[in-house]
């Protein structure tokens, strides 16, 4: 009885063993995404569920990062899978520009995701009606190392406005930057994300404040001509949040998802394959996830190259891939 209750305990450990053994072997993922009151980090978290339930032997997961130069970097150093990304940041990754001059980021798209939204942001007794009223205001421009200051300073510049100059410049991520403008420290913020973005919709809908967008929709034309066709005007529709009931113009950039460029091809594929077949469970998270589109994917969204692997799956679907 003895021997038996030994050769069963035996077995017993041996499973265990070869289980743990078998979940050892999973491929870990982390997704870089941003900060938890904005859009990357719970489509991110939704991405990251959707790869580790359909894609056999990975186990991913989200990272709250400070965005995209922060998801980069992350990249470069070889600490990070897949990172969410705007275009114009990941252009200067690519191409060592900026923040990356002293080095290049090797990196590939993975797709072209959703329009990344600058929305500049006040709320009523600031004084703020128009952009050029921003001049000598306290502004948030966004978290270090994130896209949205990029994007911040260049729009600023293409409105005539020295953000080293003629604003008090704060720092802050998005969250950070809702607290303070709530609390009266800033005047303005300036965040480059999705419709809604939650952390705005939590200030349209605080008592006694009443949110206004600033229309700035003009300024893409100087920074086109500055840094490329990377930017685009757009417009952000009426009562996108509680109480703001004007459209407004904007200046829209894209967001990617990019990988490094040595990820192994069968992997992105199967990501790729993942992420489209599986897109309505991404809807679930945020409603910007709708915007995949395989129509998008070969419009020169993407400055930079596509990963083999996306463009493998890209091909079975039909399109001309360059």
């Amino acid at each position: 009885m003895k021997k038996c209750i030994a050769a069963f305990v035996a077995a017993s450990l041996a499973l265990a063993v070869g289980v743990a053994s078998a979940q050892d072997k999973k491929t870990r993922i982390a997704i870089g995404t941003g900060g938890t009151s904005g859009v990357y980090y719970p489509l991110g978290g939704g991405l990251a569920a959707v790869l580790s339930k359909y894609v056999p032997g990975v186990d991913a997961t989200a990272e709250v990062t400070a965005g995209s130069i922060a998801n980069l970097q992350l990249i470069g150093g070889g600490k990070s899978e897949i990172g969410f990304t705007m275009a114009d940041s990941a252009w200067d990754a690519y191409n060592g520009l900026e923040k990356f001059k002293d080095k290049k980021v090797g990196l590939r798209t993975l797709v072209v995701f959703y329009p990344n939204r600058m929305q500049v942001v006040t709320v009523d007794g600031k004084g703020i009606e128009k952009f050029a009223d921003l001049k000598g205001k306290r502004i948030s421009t966004g978290a270090p190392a994130s896209g949205t200051e990029v994007m911040s300073m260049r729009l600023l510049e293409a409105h005539g406005i020295d953000p080293n100059k003629d604003v008090t410049r704060e720092r802050l991520s998005v969250g950070e930057s809702v607290s303070a403008l709530k609390d009266g420290k800033i005047d303005a913020l300036m965040w480059v994300g999705g419709v809604p973005t939650p952390g705005l919709t939590d200030l349209a809908a605080t008592p006694g404040k009443k949110i206004k967008l600033i229309d700035h929709g003009d300024g893409a034309e100087g920074m086109r001509k500055k840094y490329g066709p990377i930017y685009v005007k757009n417009r952000i529709l009426a009562n996108a949040y509680p109480g703001e009931s004007r459209e407004t113009t904007n200046v829209d950039v894209w967001n990617l998802l990019v990988v490094p460029e040595n990820a192994d091809e069968k992997l992105v594929y199967e990501i790729t394959k993942t992420m489209f077949e599986k897109k309505e469970e991404l809807v679930k998270v945020h409603k910007d996830a709708s915007f995949l589109s395989l129509d998008t994917q070969m419009t020169g969204a993407s400055p930079i190259p596509f990963h083999p692997g996306a463009l493998r799956y890209f091909k079975e679907k039909g399109l001309k891939v360059n």
